[in-house]
């Protein structure tokens, strides 16, 4: 596979507003390892597959701070700047006007900085292959069931986390995004199966954390340091 003569677009969703992180900046701009979160996002998708096209959703409030993001490439980066939506269908259906039929199309959460080269280019074999590509790891806690009368155990050997980027063919993704909006959406998996189509699961990382809480960001740095001692 040579990844540079692949069309391949990553739609990169950072909307929140990092009210958990008990600060006035949103959480996608805060400094890990020296860089806004969101540089770790963006430059993770540009090391593992060179002349990858990548777009920007942001909050309409939080476009002037791309530029702490633009500043970080000291050789330049070409980034697609897109106003997100009241929801994150309608942000990621923004973010995929700039998507065509014929790519292979990564959505992702700007907040989970860590995600390897490996788990990129896993998900681009996949999604070339089965159509669709969601990574996914084991859940590790015992699980329970809330119920009217209290709560009930459930199986978690069935049970998988769902990560991103959730990657898929365009010929796919682009068409299901075309339905009107409900509540059952909770990311594009879901989408795409209302859609009647089926979704492939890989293995997902556990170090692919989302970025929520202060604690995270302290998970997040010491990955990085680990990272960088491995190195």
């Amino acid at each position: 596979m040579n990844a540079e003569n692949t069309n391949c677009i990553a739609v990169i969703v950072a909307g929140g507003k990092g009210l958990r992180m008990q600060n006035a900046m949103p959480k996608q701009f805060l400094p890990l390892d020296g860089k806004p979160v969101l540089y770790h996002t963006v430059a993770a998708f540009q090391q593992a597959i060179p002349g990858i096209r990548i777009v920007l959703v942001l909050p309409e409030d939080h476009i002037s701070y791309a530029n702490m993001i633009l500043q970080q490439f000291a050789g330049g980066i070409d980034i697609t700047i897109v106003t997100g939506g009241s929801t994150r269908y309608e942000s990621v259906r923004n973010g995929l006007r700039e998507a065509g039929t014929d790519d292979i199309i990564f959505v992702h959460d700007g907040v989970r900085p860590l995600l390897s080269s490996a788990l990129i280019q896993l998900c681009l074999m996949a999604a070339e292959a089965h159509g669709s590509a969601i990574p996914a790891v084991a859940v590790s806690d015992s699980i329970r069931e809330v119920t009217e009368t209290g709560s009930k155990g459930v199986n978690r050997e069935q049970l998988r986390a769902i990560q991103t980027p959730q990657t898929f063919k365009g010929s796919i993704l682009l068409p299901a995004f075309e339905q009107a909006y409900q509540d059952s959406f909770t990311d594009e998996a879901s989408v795409v199966e209302a859609y009647g189509q089926q979704v492939f699961l890989v293995e997902g990382e556990k170090t692919n954390i989302k970025i929520t809480t202060p604690e995270d960001m302290i998970f997040a740095t010491a990955i990085l340091t680990l990272h960088h001692e491995q190195k």
